[in-house]
């Protein structure tokens, strides 16, 4: 037993013979253990602390699910900085002796770290403007999809093929980003449609109403319209416009529902669609 004993105490002693000195702190492996584990078991609670301030104390309310998710955000941030502080005070660690550390981490950061607080400044300020919110429906850089996490560095973007595609903050505050559904998801479409000239508008603009509202992602308020736009070549080209919340993410679904029936409803009617078209008229040359 006393050999255990003995040779317990020689390992908790090795543990605690200091690796290295900054300032008036010394690093053990016993230190270094306690703030890995401490760390991780921070980060575990604070994503936990998130999920319910996001999914259940704010769920009950009529806030939306954008704002929810940026505030659970900021809180889970902010714990993680002051459990951080306190983790390094309770490990024995006197902050002031971390200036230098802090001091050549700033260089670093100067010199190589330079996208990175980029990124981390735009996370925050998307997390408190609220360009975009979790849940919206984006476009940037040529991708579009829908908002699903808004993290410090990145934010996720999933398209309408199930694609996952992780976009830099910095890109959200200095490029040009539509937000189809930035004060609210009622979006508008338009639909061109050409039909003969042998036809009366006033029936085109009938029919094509009846479509829209028997559509059930057409939203009945604001009301559908038809506008006579243009005298093409070979047709009147009139625009349906349409508003809709169910198909803001997929726009080309309703796109091709409305002119399914549209071809079904114009061959009831009798509506001639016609396709491109030109007269060659050809002179005799003079003899």
């Amino acid at each position: 037993m006393d050999t255990i004993a003995s040779f317990a105490k020689k390992i908790i002693e090795s543990l605690k013979i200091p690796l290295f000195n900054m300032g008036d702190s010394s690093f053990t492996i016993l230190t270094l253990v306690y703030l890995i584990l401490a760390t991780l078991l921070l980060l575990y609670l604070t994503s936990k602390i998130n999920k319910i301030v996001t999914h259940k104390l704010l769920a009950k309310s009529r806030i939306d699910y954008g704002v929810r998710a940026a505030t659970g955000s900021i809180i889970k941030y902010i714990l993680l900085i002051i459990g951080f502080v306190i983790i390094l005070q309770t490990a024995g660690i006197n902050l002031s002796s971390l200036t230098i550390l802090f001091g050549a981490l700033g260089i670093g950061i100067g010199f190589g770290l330079q996208n990175v607080i980029n990124n981390f400044v735009s996370g925050l300020i998307i997390l408190f403007e609220r360009p975009i919110k979790v849940g919206d429906r984006i476009e940037v850089a040529g991708v579009a999809g829908d908002v699903i996490d808004i993290s410090m560095r990145a934010t996720t973007i999933v398209t309408n093929d199930n694609i996952s595609i992780i976009v830099p903050n910095s890109q959200f505050i200095s490029e040009t980003v539509i937000n189809w559904s930035h004060t609210d998801r009622n979006v508008r479409f338009n639909y061109p449609v050409g039909v003969s000239y042998k036809e009366d508008p006033q029936v085109v603009k009938k029919v094509l109403l009846e479509v829209a509202l028997d559509n059930r992602g057409v939203l009945k308020e604001p009301k559908p319209d038809v506008l006579f736009t243009e005298y093409a070549n070979s047709a009147m080209i009139f625009n349906l416009r349409v508003w809709t919340r169910e198909f803001v993410n997929r726009p080309g679904v309703l796109k091709s529902q409305l002119y399914y029936e549209i071809f079904r409803r114009f061959r009831e009617e009798g509506i001639e669609i016609p396709f491109p078209q030109s007269d060659i008229h050809i002179k005799e040359m003079p003899k």
